[in-house]
């Protein structure tokens, strides 16, 4: 009886995973998605966007008017459009297994040129790459600026509506200067009842009406609450609970919804209608891929490549519909 093992000499299999269409959907949302904004529901998500989309933009005259006899149209009709077109974006990541081999599932990753990925290792590279892409996406939400040297992947909310307010579309009452030398817990209160102010008649109480915030703003408002006087608010605060009265709920001002957006620029602010704002991608049609490619049987390198590829862009719909606070 021979005491030989037998020992499997045959070429190492590599873990090469490669979701495409449906499941890349998913795991594509699960990373656009995420992001804060988009998260807790402060846009309108456009799907399926294979290459642009038309947003149309309809607004009538004076509809009533003194009844006669006669069939008399009294009024106007204007219909204008807007483009939202994704960009395409891709993410190309490069690990080494060996940065792996002493913290992470070691013994199932194997030795030598056999070394393979530890079974899990695909979920953990998504999953740390769709965190990465939610917060990327966030930024450009708001501040994407493809002029920009860096975060150039398209153009956020700040340019677009920015450059609306300089070519007259938004109207000058709803421009509201910031205040000099920044937001603070000193006059958080006074600039946000501001922009308040500045809201149109139409649209104020509005069910989707948000005023936007960074998370600066949303911190000295919520310091601002806790009162201890120097805020005119009273040494007690909201509630007499001085700075314990928030616990993460919901902010409103003077009858307005406050959304919390980490992509915000500090020192600005916007007042618009969910439904006025838009964020387009492909991600649930077939342009969508997500790869994860152990490199060690195509070059032999102990690299492992995650690769990904989607689409993103936002757009307004109605510019006289938002106030800006900049």
């Amino acid at each position: 009886m021979s005491n030989l093992r037998n020992v499997n000499l045959g070429t190492a299999v590599a873990i090469t995973t490669t979701y495409a269409g449906e499941f890349a959907g998913e795991y594509i949302a699960a990373a656009l998605l995420s992001a804060s904004t988009i998260d807790d529901g402060g846009l309108t998500v456009k799907p399926n966007i294979a290459f642009k989309e038309v947003i149309k933009k309809l607004a009538t005259g004076a509809l009533v008017s003194p009844a006669g006899c006669d069939f008399d149209p009294n009024s106007s009709v204007t219909l204008t459009e807007r483009i939202i077109q994704p960009t395409e974006l891709q993410v190309n990541l490069q690990l080494c297994k060996k940065d792996f081999v002493n913290d992470w599932e070691a013994q199932s990753m194997g030795y030598g040129m056999a070394q393979t990925l530890p079974p899990k290792f695909s979920d953990f590279m998504i999953a740390h790459v769709a965190a990465e892409v939610a917060q990327s996406t966030e930024f450009n939400i708001w501040q994407g600026d493809t002029a920009a040297a860096v975060h150039n992947s398209y153009d956020g909310f700040e340019k677009l509506i920015a450059a609306s307010a300089a070519a007259g579309d938004i109207p000058a009452g709803q421009q509201v200067p910031a205040v000099g030398g920044g937001l603070s817990a000193a006059n958080i209160i006074a600039e946000l009842s501001k922009v308040v102010d500045a809201i149109p008649s139409a649209l104020y109480g509005k069910e989707d009406l948000f005023i936007y915030v960074p998370s600066s703003a949303a911190k000295f408002y919520v310091q601002a609450l806790g009162g201890f006087a120097a805020n005119g608010l009273g040494a007690n605060g909201t509630n007499a609970q001085g700075t314990q009265w928030w616990n993460n709920g919901s902010l409103t001002v003077n009858g307005v919804k406050i959304f919390v957006c980490p992509g915000i620029s500090d020192n600005k602010m916007y007042a618009a209608q969910r439904s006025n704002l838009y964020f387009g991608t492909g991600l649930l049609n077939n342009m969508q891929e997500v790869r994860v490619l152990d490199m060690q049987d195509l070059d032999g390198s102990n690299n492992v490549r995650m690769v990904m590829r989607f689409t993103a862009g936002v757009q307004f719909g109605v510019a006289s519909d938002i106030v800006e606070y900049a």
